[in-house]
């Protein structure tokens, strides 16, 4: 028992050391979005780039289909508000799977891990996905599950220059994300897995196929 408190005392020391040697380097309040241009009677007339080149637009969980976070729970991270920011039981089944058959049917990653590999474009390699498991943990324990919610929802890949679920509502569908139906938001929950394959504009029936395992 002794020994279970000092690994467990020591663990908690080295975490708290890293997460000092390594802070998070978002925050959710210093985001860089685009720049919209309306006339007087709020139509828009141009759109710029944010600073960093990406077409983006704010979107809070409130302004965002209910439709669109359940089918992105649903498909992306089951159990988002129970885990740490890491799944170890579909980590386990993604192991297994690799394992077995020789190939990743499933991913494993949750939703915090993927805004992990977001912000720090970890590399995919062991190596990449240990430091975006540790990454997502320390995400876990800065910020709300609502706070990292609406990281993913304005910073989720949906083409090359195209990020957030508001942009690519605007962009593909002509409409704000808080207008999304059932077909929509299933579309838009699974392109950012593969956003040149899946791109409704250029590749409509792949993306309906992928639409349909929603």
């Amino acid at each position: 028992m002794k020994r279970f408190l000092w690994a467990l005392i020591i663990s908690a020391g080295c975490f708290v050391a890293l997460d000092r040697m390594f802070p998070p380097i978002v925050d959710p309040s210093d985001a860089r979005y685009s720049t919209r241009v309306v006339d007087r009677h709020g139509e828009q007339l141009r759109l710029f780039t944010a600073g960093d080149g990406f077409y983006r637009m704010p979107v809070g969980i409130d302004r965002v289909s209910p439709l669109y976070l359940e089918a992105l729970l649903h498909y992306e991270d089951r159990f988002f508000y129970y885990h740490p920011g890491v799944n170890p039981l579909a980590l386990a089944r993604a192991l297994w799977q690799w394992i077995s058959q020789g190939e990743l049917v499933s991913g494993g990653s949750t939703l915090t891990m993927q805004v992990a590999r977001i912000l720090y474009q970890t590399e995919h390699s062991p190596l990449g996905k240990l430091e975006q498991m540790a990454r997502a943990v320390q995400l876990e324990w800065h910020f709300t599950k609502r706070e990292i919610l609406e990281l993913y929802l304005n910073r989720a890949p949906f083409s090359a220059n195209i990020e957030g679920v508001e942009m690519a509502a605007q962009q593909y569908l002509r409409k704000s994300a808080s207008e999304l139906t059932a077909s929509e938001a299933a579309l838009l929950a699974v392109l950012p897995q593969a956003p040149t394959r899946y791109r409704p504009d250029r590749h409509p029936e792949r993306a309906q196929a992928a639409r349909d395992k929603v």
